[in-house]
């Protein structure tokens, strides 16, 4: 055998040592596998040994369980955290029988649900109070007062009869001067006026007997006060609706009259007509005097005149062929004033 150069020892003394390696890896294996196992086999041992002898230490989770973090592999415990659960979620999460039942007993009772204001009803209108009734509570004149104006009553009553009597002379009288002037239209209009006047008049003549004491009128008492040519009166519901009456038909007869001179050319002069200076159609004797009625006549008569002459309707309105005063022009010639 060739000696070895020094190169060739160092090659040979490695190849001895990593073959050696692997012999020694398993060689040391198993000595520890079975340490280990021999002395926990050992303690098992111990344990039956002394079966009088309790371990006081408790179960490993009460005696202090190795740390669970420390337990954790290193890549585990860099694992970043998510954010915690909400209240909510924590409160959804499973858990056991006893926390389950815990949480039963634990849940609010269910509250009725709460009632929504209601709001109040409204309150009832009141009740509406009763008109002033004819001959009811201190409405009703007094016995003496009531005869007071039945004497009154019957003594204007026979003054107008008289006046119909006077006023139809005069009319005769006018339809003569009118059929000289040539003033036709004039002329029909006036006999067609008095027309009216004779049957009005043959209506008053049956009232002689007339039941003063059943007319609400004398037994009511005045609740409007109206003035012209500067004195002031009283007077009820029913005169007062009388005096609206005299301005309608003054107005309605003014509007004719009006238009019958302007078809015969005629000058503007509402005085001149007949009707203005009678006044008295639509008048019983009854109620009023006669010395308003024909006032508040001849306020309608010549708004209706210059409307009828001029062929507008600035004071009234002509509803097909029935004139009628309008109602703020109404309220301003007659300024009622009610004191009840």
């Amino acid at each position: 055998m060739k000696p070895l150069n020094s190169r060739g020892a160092v090659l040979f003394a490695l190849s001895l040592g990593l073959a050696a390696v692997p012999s020694l890896a398993r060689a040391a294996g198993p000595p520890d596998d079975k340490k280990d196992h021999g002395a926990q086999k050992d303690h098992q041992d111990k344990g039956k040994d002394q079966p009088g002898k309790k371990d006081d230490r408790g179960p490993a989770k009460e005696r202090g369980a190795p740390n669970e973090r420390a337990a954790r592999p290193p890549h585990e415990e860099a694992r970043p955290r998510g954010p915690a659960p909400r209240a909510e979620e924590r409160h959804q999460r499973p858990a056991g029988p006893k926390a389950e039942h815990q949480r039963q007993d634990e849940q609010p009772v269910p509250r009725a649900p709460r009632a929504r204001p209601v709001a109040a009803p409204p309150a009832p209108p009141p009740a509406p109070r009763p008109a002033n009734q004819p001959g009811r509570g201190p409405d009703r004149l007094s016995a003496p007062r009531q005869e007071q104006l039945i004497q009154v009553q019957r003594t204007r009553f026979q003054a107008y009869g008289a006046r119909l009597e006077e006023q139809q002379r005069i009319a005769d009288q006018r339809a003569a001067a009118l059929q000289q002037q040539n003033r036709a239209a004039q002329y029909r209009f006036q006999q067609e006026y008095v027309a009216r006047l004779r049957q009005q008049q043959t209506a008053v003549s049956g009232w002689s007997s007339y039941d003063y004491n059943s007319d609400p009128y004398f037994y009511t008492a005045p609740s409007y006060r109206y003035s012209w040519a500067g004195r002031t009166y009283q007077t009820n519901q029913y005169g007062a609706d009388l005096l609206r009456q005299a301005v309608n038909y003054g107005y309605q007869e003014g509007v004719r009259a009006g238009e019958a001179d302007r078809q015969d050319g005629y000058r503007f002069d509402y005085r001149s007509s007949y009707a203005y200076e009678d006044a008295n159609y639509g008048y019983t004797g009854m109620y009023v005097d006669q010395r308003d009625y024909n006032y508040y006549f001849r306020q309608g008569f010549r708004r209706g005149y210059q409307d009828g002459y001029y062929s507008r309707f600035q004071y009234g309105r002509n509803d097909n062929g029935r004139f009628a005063i309008r109602g703020n022009v109404l309220t301003v010639i007659l300024n009622l004033r009610s004191f009840r």
